[in-house]
């Protein structure tokens, strides 16, 4: 396939914001991609390159090429091309990096260079997630949408069910089935602000359980065979010894189990999620690890049990599985709303949840009883409810947008109050920014705006914006060594002077 037929449709997806057009223009893409591409259009599309990160910024893709006249470039060249880049190390590497990124981009047109600089750069934000590229795919090969999205789920992977759908059109789907020892995808959730709230969003009996603020874990054991992979289904069992063992002395078999593995310190509270994380990261001296910083797992569902599926079971069906699996103190904590009418449960249920808060954990998921496990799904059977925190912060820069925001100043540069009267960047986000926001700020920025390089406008420090956020996470990319996680805009606050916006210091105090 050639880049230029994805790029035009990427811009396609992007000036409109009608889903069923963007499921209608990328099935029109699939029905013309050869199975063995299928899986390098996804990841373009979605702003993902196979190769991770390959050291491209700006300041290599900002010098101009002239571009091709005619588009000759397919998808799998680009592919060998950003391969050969990410291959490139030691000494002069700087320098063969720009002549390779010189020759892929002559032989690009420009629509085709727009499309890489956005893609290299993690700019490609269309809305083309793989959501809609897999509702796309059933759509190009006459399958179900729910038949694709359970083998998906089941398989771990859009472009491999995608690649066996569009060669061998809807039967392909048959071969994909729960397995003991393959990752399935997680169920996520939606979020409400209270627990009352989604009590009443569900109108159903209910659990309340702890949220744990730590890492993602899917336990798989098959006889001797012990596998432990993350949401994103990469397999860390290597680096998890005390979860293995727990898993050994577990009485059931041919089982897999959802939970998260975290850490306490010597007060019995939670340890920060950037520590487990960068335990469960370190590859070298696992045992040196562990010794340090030992983690215990904690599970709430179980995906099968016995070898059969669970997936399909309600919620309390599926918990009665895990009970007889898992011993109490592995369990998540949790209560019931059996009515969520009754006013006397969703107070108690709103006590449980503030006791989660005083133990250190991030807040509550509340999960309907009567649901089954939807697999690799933001499902509206689970509602996640937490604390929200904001600040009030100084616009630094920002950058244009692309696609439906191309000609507007998107992604916010934002910046904490210092003591000597400066700001300190803390990160970006453009996320909460509606197209009515987005026009307003890109007329004040201007006005603003003491530089622009193509890319990045810088401005006065004037702009005070409310931001929400999740929590504050260790960062070396920026001057305090921190950043926000989840960061959005609530709302501009253009009565608010710079000066009264919150501190560095108050930023760093509320990690807790």
């Amino acid at each position: 396939m050639l880049l230029a037929r994805l790029a035009g449709t990427s811009r396609d997806v992007a000036a409109t914001s009608a889903r069923s057009r963007k499921i209608a223009a990328l099935a029109d893409l699939f029905v013309g991609t050869r199975p063995e591409d299928v899986a390098l259009v996804i990841a373009y599309l979605a702003g993902r390159l196979p190769q991770g990160r390959i050291g491209i910024g700006w300041s290599v893709l900002k010098e101009p090429t002239p571009p091709a006249a005619t588009p000759t470039l397919t998808v799998s060249a680009t592919d060998t091309a950003l391969t050969a880049l990410a291959d490139v190390t030691g000494p002069g590497s700087q320098g063969e990096r720009k002549r390779l990124v010189h020759d892929l981009m002559a032989s690009a047109t420009a629509d085709e260079q727009e499309f890489l600089r956005r893609l290299l750069i993690g700019e490609v934000r269309q809305g083309a997630l793989d959501a809609i590229a897999l509702e796309a795919v059933a759509k190009a090969a006459g399958a179900p949408a729910t038949d694709v999205r359970r083998a998906v789920m089941l398989e771990g992977s859009l472009p491999r069910v995608a690649r066996a759908l569009l060669a061998e059109g809807p039967s392909a789907l048959q071969q994909f089935q729960l397995r003991v020892g393959t990752p399935v995808l997680p169920m996520l959730a939606h979020t409400a602000k209270t627990v009352t709230e989604a009590a009443h969003a569900l109108d159903a009996p209910c659990a309340v359980e702890e949220k744990l603020d730590g890492i993602r874990i899917q336990l798989h054991r098959r006889g001797d065979d012990i596998r432990i992979y993350t949401r994103s289904l990469d397999d860390i069992t290597d680096r998890l010894p005390e979860v293995t063992d727990v898993a050994r002395q577990m009485t059931g078999d041919q089982f897999i189990l959802d939970g998260e593995v975290i850490a306490l310190d010597p007060a019995g509270r939670p340890v920060s999620f950037q520590d487990i994380a960068s335990r469960v990261g370190s590859r070298v001296d696992v045992d040196a690890a562990r010794a340090t910083l030992p983690l215990s797992p904690v599970f709430f569902d179980v995906l099968a049990a016995d070898g059969e599926p669970t997936l399909d079971l309600p919620g309390t069906a599926r918990h009665s599985a895990l009970a007889r699996l898992v011993p109490e103190p592995m369990r998540v904590r949790r209560t019931l709303i059996e009515d969520p009418a009754d006013a006397q449960q969703t107070a108690a249920a709103e006590e449980f949840f503030t006791a989660t808060l005083r133990r250190g954990h991030e807040g509550v998921l509340v999960k309907a009883l009567d649901a089954p496990y939807v697999a690799g799904r933001r499902g509206r059977s689970w509602l996640k409810v937490k604390p929200v925190h904001t600040l009030d912060l100084v616009v630094l820069a920002a950058e244009w947008g692309h696609g439906r925001r191309t000609g507007l100043l998107s992604n916010l540069h934002l910046g904490a109050r210092a003591a000597d009267g400066t700001y300190v960047m803390l990160g970006k986000t453009f996320k909460g920014l509606t197209d009515e926001m987005l026009r307003w700020q890109t007329e004040r920025l201007r006005e603003l705006a003491t530089g622009d390089d193509g890319f990045t406008v810088t401005v006065r420090p004037e702009l005070v914006v409310e931001i929400a956020y999740d929590g504050v996470q260790r960062s070396p990319r920026y001057p305090a060594g921190v950043t926000l996680r989840f960061a959005r805009v609530l709302r501009h606050r253009p009565d608010k002077p710079a000066e009264q916006a919150d501190t560095i210091e108050q930023v760093l105090d509320s990690r807790g």
